[in-house]
């Protein structure tokens, strides 16, 4: 027999190996095809979005934007490749989703600067796009190098020491950045948010230190009204990030991050136990701290009384100025909006940060308002359901955290500018000006794409 006869095993590991290369080739990638219909119809949004503030607010069209604006195209579509090669199970709806919601806030920054007539570097538009496109690199190389996120799961106490020391950074002194709430770091040459960072370490840290102790803290308890009441002993980790949450408002003034990590925590204890009691016990604990503050802190206690008092003549040429004229805005909008480039969002202050959704209500009206909401549901709707298709507890708790925390931080904004609830500091997310946040969101939604892909197309290799 001569020595290049091949035996039955070469031929069947061959014949596998070709059959394998094959189906890559020819197998359709349906996911990633939705994706991209998707995302060819949000650069369409976003392009005519800008073209009409450009024709409303100047009557001609400025090309030069326009061109800026098509490097972001570039590395969306950059993202889109590399899912179709690292992750072409990832859900298809996310990153079309977050695109469309960046463009329309980079159309409405724009906006804002083209009535400031703020150009440059000084130009709150030229800084979100150099911020989207750092988000998007930081996206891409999530994408790239978390080849499975269950990695995330050994490094559970270092990421919660991260996130803390995150959170501590704008009080040190030296380093904060100044404003109303000690949330920036100053380091010389640019400022950021480090409170946007750590709500993503912090997440990873309660999905995996949840996994660990799940077992003690779902054991039996007392019934009463129908409900299982966890016994004291369990109530420690519930009342050490309610007090850390504390330390957040009275130590940075920053009633907003303080609510939002502790209703994250909350949740993610909810998905990880199934009593109904630990939410109750955190809406107690939440509904108590606020009101606490609100006698204690004058920072809070004004919010609170902006809230309840805003149209009150003394308070609205003052410290509800800003809340008052963000509800005129939308007002003046009505149904249809007075179009893209055609109101007048810029009587409101800080318009491109804080007050951009009643900035977009009073240009594309309550419609608009209402299409941007949904899309904000179905970004959650797809986290959650990515969460609860996993069979991986970590993977299950770390992307129903990341996309609660995506709907909770909505819903402190929309209803702070609607007067539904006060007004806290926080950023509406992918569409408010702020490098830190958009950064942060878009490594949100490289986690879920990992997390989705992971769940789809290799299920045996990520349950643990």
């Amino acid at each position: 027999m001569s020595a290049s006869t091949s035996t039955p095993t070469d031929t069947v590991s061959t014949d596998t190996a070709v059959v394998r290369a094959l189906r890559r080739i020819r197998v359709p990638q349906t996911q990633r095809n939705r994706e991209l219909a998707l995302l060819l119809f949000a650069f369409a949004i976003n392009g005519s979005a800008i073209a009409l503030v450009q024709l409303g607010a100047l009557g001609a069209i400025d090309w030069t934007f326009l061109v800026y604006c098509g490097g972001l195209t570039a590395l969306v579509i950059a993202l889109h490749i590399l899912l179709r090669l690292r992750a072409r199970a990832a859900d298809p709806f996310v990153v079309p989703i977050a695109t469309l919601l960046t463009g329309l806030g980079l159309a409405m920054i724009y906006r804002l600067d083209l009535y400031w007539e703020r150009h440059g570097w000084e130009a709150f538009s030229t800084r979100q796009l150099a911020w989207a496109g750092i988000a998007l690199i930081a996206a891409i190389l999530v994408v790239m190098f978390l080849r499975n996120y269950r990695v995330l799961f050994r490094y559970t106490y270092i990421f919660g020491l991260v996130g803390i020391l995150l959170l501590v950074l704008p009080v040190i002194p030296g380093l904060s950045g100044g404003g109303n709430a000690d949330v920036w770091v100053d380091l010389g040459f640019f400022t950021f948010q480090p409170g946007e960072l750590a709500k993503i370490a912090l997440g990873i840290f309660f999905a995996g230190y949840l996994v660990r102790t799940r077992e003690s803290l779902t054991s039996t308890g007392s019934r009463f009204l129908g409900l299982t009441w966890p016994r004291a002993r369990e109530l420690g980790p519930l009342l050490v990030i309610w007090l850390v949450s504390l330390g957040i408002i009275v130590l940075q003034r920053d009633l907003g991050t303080g609510v939002l990590i502790f209703g994250m925590f909350v949740a993610m204890l909810y998905v990880a136990t199934g009593k109904t009691s630990w939410v109750l016990i955190g809406v107690v604990l939440a509904v108590s701290g606020a009101f606490l503050a609100s006698r204690v802190l004058p920072y809070v206690g004004a919010r609170f009384t902006n809230w309840l008092d805003a149209f009150n003549p003394d308070l609205m040429d003052d410290s509800s100025f800003q809340l008052v004229n963000g509800i005129f805005g939308m007002a003046n909008g009505g149904l249809l909006g007075t179009g893209l480039g055609q109101g007048r969002p810029y009587l409101t202050p800080v318009a491109e940060s804080d007050y951009i959704l009643p900035a977009l209500g009073e240009e594309i009206g309550l419609i608009g308002v209402f299409a941007i909401l949904c899309l904000y549901m179905v970004f959650t709707s797809r986290g959650i359901r990515i969460g609860l298709a996993g069979q991986d507890d970590f993977g299950k708790l770390l992307a129903t955290g990341l996309s609660f925390t995506i709907a909770l931080q909505v819903f402190i904004m929309v209803g702070g500018v609607t007067r539904l609830i006060p007004l806290t500091g926080l950023t509406t997310p992918f569409l408010a000006a702020g490098g830190s946040s958009l950064v942060a969101n878009w490594i949100i939604v490289a986690l879920l794409l990992r997390i989705s892909d992971a769940v789809r197309s290799r299920p045996r290799v990520v349950i643990g």
